[in-house]
């Protein structure tokens, strides 16, 4: 059997093409500033234009991916395995290079035939991002692929999932594989809203996996998407969303369900099934000392997870979050910095 790894992520494996926007770019392409959304025809010609402009920085992400690295660097050697597809090219290659930097275990399903590996434009405006996903290879994943004995072998030698949301785009019925395992076995079953798209397009889907959601991850974005898309009385109401969402039903009742909601400078929200709600407040940061807060979020979970792996209670979690957090918001995009303080 494969080396068991206690933290196994999912998700879309992304080459980041990372670049300040210039005046006008986000408009022309009807962007926002600060969304994540999955590229259609109208910006196919986005990626040659970015690829040209000055200071472009080429960064290995993917949601699940950037989560999986930092939780790495929060855990010992051997941790995390990463699941996802891509093509073979040099696309892979980059992000390969860079997941190995971070001591992350890549188990990448090729993709056979001339489709790249997935790309995303990360456009940053002040301290916001406009992520533009276009998938290629990594739509491409299937339960088959989840199925197979090596595969399969890393789902049950771990402990722990976090799922990106974006994957439920891609094979929600090979999250749902893994995510009964986990129920079943009593592992601890984690996703990721990702975007306000997910809750409000993909509701279906979104519905159909969260009855499984030991630990349900979001931002404040998401959460108002997802009360909309649900008829909730006040979307703006982050504390009764997250509760909303902690006392829904739940196959695993061995696990109450928690809702952990960030919401960019402001506190942390936590919820439980018993109705409880935390707050948390960030680490302050003065702006001067931001670069961009691309990967703020995943950075977050990555530190999170990582303490959940470890057996850790909620604020120590949440403790590590703020701080991966905090970190990243200091380097270019979703990088961590050489050395992560091990506690």
């Amino acid at each position: 059997m494969s080396h068991a790894y206690p933290l196994y992520c999912m998700g879309n494996p992304l080459l980041d093409i990372q670049v300040k926007a210039p005046e006008g770019l986000l408009a022309r392409y009807n962007l926002k500033s600060n969304d994540a959304i999955l590229a259609d025809e109208s910006h196919l010609s986005l990626y040659e234009e970015v690829t040209q402009l000055p200071g472009v920085v080429y960064v290995a992400g993917g949601a699940s991916q950037n989560t999986a690295r930092g939780a790495q660097r929060c855990l010992p050697p051997k941790s995390v395995v990463y699941v996802g597809a891509t093509a073979n090219d040099k696309f892979r290659d980059q992000l390969v290079e860079a997941a190995t930097a971070d001591g992350l275990t890549t188990e990448y399903v090729t993709i056979p035939g001339d489709i790249p590996t997935g790309t995303c434009a990360a456009l940053i405006s002040g301290h916001d991002r406009s992520l533009v996903t276009k998938l290629s290879a990594a739509e491409k994943l299937n339960i088959e692929h989840i199925r197979q004995e090596h595969t399969w072998n890393l789902v049950k030698g771990a402990r722990v999932y976090y799922i990106e949301g974006f994957f439920l785009t891609v094979t929600p019925d090979g999250i749902l594989e893994i995510a009964k395992h986990a129920a079943a076995e009593n592992k601890i079953f984690t996703m990721n809203f990702s975007a306000p798209f997910i809750p409000q397009f993909f509701t279906k889907v979104l519905d159909e996996v969260l009855p499984y959601m030991d630990f349900v991850f979001g931002n404040e974005g998401e959460a108002e998407a997802y009360a909309v898309a649900h008829n909730l009385p006040d979307p703006k109401d982050v504390k009764a969303v997250a509760s909303y969402i902690a006392k829904l039903p739940k196959v695993n009742t061995q696990r109450e369900r928690i809702v952990v909601f960030t919401q960019g400078i402001d506190s942390t929200i936590v919820a439980k099934a018993d109705g409880s709600i935390q707050e948390y407040p960030i680490i302050a940061i003065p702006e001067s000392e931001i670069v961009d807060c691309n990967g703020a979020g995943d950075a977050f979970c990555g530190g999170f997870v990582a303490k959940i792996v470890q057996g850790a209670d909620i604020p120590t979690a949440v403790a590590k979050g703020h701080y991966l957090a905090h970190e990243v918001i200091q380097q270019v995009g979703p990088t961590y910095p050489r050395v992560v303080k091990q506690d």
